[in-house]
């Protein structure tokens, strides 16, 4: 017995720090596989652009600090009417229901705001409710402008409301006038659009653009959908330039990016327009 003792071999130390090691290799890929799988995992998640809440937010990140509005003081004041006010500032929530405004049209949404009452509407449109801003965000709309539209949109879904009466003959017939000054001031301006690079335009896009028009949030027309720039395409560059540059409906100006200069402004608009299947 004490020669078979004597004979047993005895570990050398590389050999037990080769086990040790062999030990620990199996658990440690066991660990990296594990991570591996965790951040591929991570990398398919896709940020929630479509709920009421990452449509605020978006909504929020975007919105610029001030805005500067130069109006003549010396021009009469021409009212919109309900529609007008409805597609210049209403539309933006009650067209697509965002942030719970009920939708234009919609019965079933509208019923129970009908029975509060014209008076009642009017006062929550003046004074704003829930998420909802006074004047639905545009401080500038008169009074009888807001009234217009409540009584507008309430009557789309069933109600029989009577709008504020329209303008006077004189105001109405300096309407077209005020019009075509407007729109021949705009065309100036749009005519003055510097030239666009559409392969610059994909980085300003990328950096600015695509918190809404990646995701259509808020009604923006999405990158690459020809039918939803169809109308807009055809309002040709210069005006969709003058757009960007100054802002419209819930797009702020220079898309809330105020750093961005008129040439980033230009190639964003030539490359979501040239993506829309339109040409410059």
């Amino acid at each position: 017995m004490a020669d078979s003792h004597a004979k047993m071999t005895q570990a050398t130390p590389q050999e037990i720090i080769i086990s040790v090691l062999a030990g620990l290799f199996a658990p440690l890929v066991a660990i990296i596989l594990i991570i591996m799988l965790i951040i591929s995992i991570q990398d398919k998640h896709k940020p929630d652009t479509s709920s009421e809440a990452a449509q605020k937010a978006t909504l929020e990140r975007i919105k610029p600090v001030a805005t500067l509005d130069a109006l003549d003081a010396n021009a009469p004041k021409v009212e919109k009417s309900g529609q007008q006010v409805f597609e210049a500032v209403c539309t933006t929530c009650h067209t697509p229901g965002a942030l719970g405004a009920p939708k234009f049209g919609n019965k079933s949404d509208w019923g129970p705001r009908i029975g509060q009452g014209y008076e009642t509407l009017v006062k929550h449109a003046l004074e704003g409710i829930r998420q909802m801003p006074p004047r639905g965000g545009a401080s500038d709309l008169s009074d009888v402008e807001v009234e217009r539209a409540v009584a507008y949109m309430a009557d789309a879904a069933g109600a029989k409301f009577k709008a504020p009466e329209a303008a006077a003959p004189a105001a109405a017939a300096a309407a077209p006038a005020a019009g075509a000054a407007a729109g021949a001031e705009a065309g100036a301006s749009a005519g003055a659009a510097p030239k666009a690079d559409p392969a610059k335009g994909k980085a300003v896009f990328e950096g600015t653009c695509v918190a809404c028009h990646g995701t259509g949030v808020a009604g923006a027309p999405k990158v690459g959908d020809k039918a939803a720039w169809g109308p807009r395409v055809s309002q040709g560059y210069a005006t969709l330039y003058d757009h960007a540059l100054h802002g419209i409906r819930a797009m702020p100006a220079k898309g809330g990016n105020a750093s961005l200069s008129e040439a980033d402004i230009a190639n964003a608009v030539g490359y979501l327009m040239t993506q829309g299947g339109g040409k410059l």
